[in-house]
């Protein structure tokens, strides 16, 4: 495909890496692509001193500042107004990156800090082991976003919190407390409660009721307050699980065994074959992105990475049957992209095929800028 067609064709080739300077194309993006893109993830140079093999992460900070804010707002004019954009970072720079996104984002417009446990061995050659880094999360509307965002599938642990000790007719459930702090209560909220079996209860103290004495009696005559196995129990009400919504709002801490660790990309990458060596010394695990656009897309919906690297991002996203952009500068580093996404279209079995019933298959278009 030429530089050309990737821009009048927009969108409607959904499957891009391009091999170019990121700030170049998103610059010549800004003419056809201006709110276009559902989800931006990036994983820039950290500046953390670092010596790489195709890169230097050494620059001053003024410098690394000064390019990442024009990557930012280049960056900023192509996303969506409900869309987000998420950025990996550690100590080296995390809190000045932050200062950074709330001037080019807006401060009301920051939505998490994710901490990110990248790796669950211990490093003992510093004065602490480092075994965390950081995802920051913007998005223009945030309200928007919300609305967009998804809930993540309810885990084994929730699942077990559900039963059904009295064979309700209506499925599993679980008991919640029926009272709640009396600090906003009115007086409606305080009243003995008489069980069926004819025991009385009244809130603690400090506590009141959560319903009026008449709402309660009515939920009561419905089976929806618990009084535990013997009719004995402090009052509780009964939540089903076929009312509750249907996943769960997703958490600011990842651990390794919710979004993979840097050694498990590793591993991943020397099984591909590719490589002739360890190219990539920190490579993000297919886990964590899909973890990123389990949470912030929808099948069809586009996502851009502008440093794109070992090729985490499209590599996800075209198993998640996602579209995709990804721009990457360095030639020897695109080659192993492109050859990383041929054994993806052939149906590879690593990273996050298993959970996503990936078979293989879709195809890429290479741009040489």
């Amino acid at each position: 495909m030429l530089k050309s067609e990737f821009i009048e064709e927009k969108i409607d080739c959904p499957h891009i890496l391009v091999q170019g300077d990121n700030q170049a194309v998103l610059k010549e993006m800004q003419k056809n692509y201006i709110q276009s893109i559902d989800c931006i993830y990036i994983d820039p140079p950290y500046n953390n001193g670092e010596e790489y093999e195709y890169y230097s992460d050494i620059v001053t900070h003024d410098e690394w500042i000064k390019e990442m804010k024009k990557t930012l707002l280049l960056l900023s004019k192509l996303l969506k107004d409900n869309g987000s954009i998420w950025i990996s970072i550690d100590d080296s720079e995390v809190h000045y990156l932050k200062v950074l996104c709330d001037e080019v984002f807006g401060r009301n417009s920051f939505v998490a800090n994710i901490v990110w446990q990248q790796r669950n061995t211990r490093e003992n050659r510093k004065i602490f082991s480092n075994n965390h880094e950081y995802i920051l999360v913007y998005s223009k509307n945030p309200l928007e976003f919300k609305k967009k965002r998804n809930l993540l599938p309810m885990t084994e642990e929730i699942l077990s919190r559900y039963s059904n000790p009295d064979n309700d007719p209506r499925g599993p459930w679980q008991s919640v407390t029926a009272n709640v702090q009396d600090g906003h209560a009115v007086a409606s909220q305080f009243y003995e409660i008489v069980a069926p079996n004819g025991r009385k209860h009244n809130p603690p103290k400090g506590r009141c009721w959560v319903y009026n004495e008449q709402k309660m009696k009515e939920e009561i005559c419905k089976n929806n307050i618990w009084f535990g196995k013997d009719g004995n129990g402090v009052p509780r009400i009964k939540k089903f699980i076929a009312n509750s919504v249907q996943g769960v709002v997703p958490e600011t801490l990842w651990t390794a065994d919710f979004a993979g660790t840097n050694k498990d990309a590793k591993t991943h990458l020397q099984k591909l074959e590719i490589y002739d060596r360890i190219l990539f010394e920190t490579p993000k695990p297919e886990k964590l992105i899909s973890r990123v656009l389990e949470i912030a897309t929808n099948e069809g919906d586009v996502v851009l990475d502008c440093f794109l690297g070992s090729g985490t991002t499209i590599a996800t996203a075209h198993k998640m049957r996602r579209n995709y952009i990804g721009i990457e500068k360095n030639p020897n580093t695109c080659s192993y992209i492109g050859q990383r996404m041929e054994r993806v279209i052939a149906g590879e079995k690593g990273g996050v095929s298993k959970n996503t019933s990936w078979r293989g298959g879709g195809s890429f278009e290479l741009i040489k800028w």
